[in-house]
């Protein structure tokens, strides 16, 4: 399906790896122009390269760190001179990494959860919002998490702040859907993530076999679906890529789960 994405100017913010780069993927392959954002820049280039192969014309990787005002501002300004102070798609997909029991959690960690699951999104859209009234069309999609509607004890804080984020999406969807600027979350379930990879081989499971992650994570967290696997990058990406495309034309404020099947409430 074409999704009418040809030259649409597109910034994944966590891009560079998993879920993030899979959705770039799809966008290059549909012929957008896709900047990733990321703290790394051999994992950026990495990306870019691989953006590049795939058609995407005058694709380009950003380091910031988006806990920094700063940095996401002046990613963004970048983006901005490239572009003519236009982009018609921002994607969120940076989650925190804290976990633990809410009776252990130190309140620098429930900040790190909070500072990286919210409001990283809150400055990233900020940022870009001059840039997403310019242009004649604009999507926003934010990565949140199955976790909110299934919760696990080892995953407060993750989980309490996905569900910030989700909303804060909601709201912001309220506020943009008179310019019918679209707002959307996906909210993911168990994938095969790098993070995902390197959490199991601390649970005694080698290698990437998304069935044995699956029974992981089932194990520990509780959280089996009902397709009884892990789901691959790949297969999230085109549902993030439709949300954030020109063949999503009425489609906003909604959370769309992409799990496997682990929640039908």
């Amino acid at each position: 399906m074409d999704l009418g994405l040809g030259d649409a100017a597109a910034v994944v913010v966590g891009g560079s790896r998993g879920m993030g780069l899979a959705t770039a993927r799809c966008l290059a392959d549909d012929g957008a122009r896709v900047a990733v954002i990321g703290r790394s820049r051999e994992d950026l280039d990495r990306a870019v390269e691989d953006l590049a192969r795939r058609g995407s014309p005058d694709a380009v990787g950003l380091v910031a760190d988006v806990r920094a005002s700063g940095q996401v501002e002046g990613a963004f300004a970048e983006l901005g001179e490239r572009w003519d102070g236009q982009i018609n798609v921002l994607i969120n997909a940076v989650g925190p990494n804290v976990q633990g029991g809410f009776d252990i959690l130190t309140d620098d960690q429930w900040h790190e959860a909070v500072d990286e699951g919210v409001l990283s999104m809150v400055r990233c859209v900020r940022a870009a919002l001059p840039l997403l009234r310019a242009a004649e069309w604009a999507r926003i999609v934010n990565f949140s998490a199955h976790s909110t509607q299934r919760q696990s004890i080892s995953l407060v804080a993750y989980t309490a702040a996905k569900a910030m984020m989700t909303s804060a999406s909601k709201n912001l969807s309220l506020l943009l859907a008179p310019e019918e600027i679209l707002v959307n979350v996906v909210s993911p379930g168990t994938f095969v993530t790098p993070s995902l990879v390197s959490w199991a081989r601390s649970a005694g499971v080698r290698g990437e076999d998304p069935y044995e992650l699956m029974a992981a994570i089932g194990e520990h967290f509780g959280h089996p679906a009902q397709v009884p696997r892990a789901g691959r990058p790949e297969e999230i990406g085109p549902v993030v890529a439709f949300l954030a495309s020109r063949r999503n034309s009425y489609m906003t404020g909604a959370n769309v789960n992409v799990d496997g099947g682990s929640d039908f409430t």
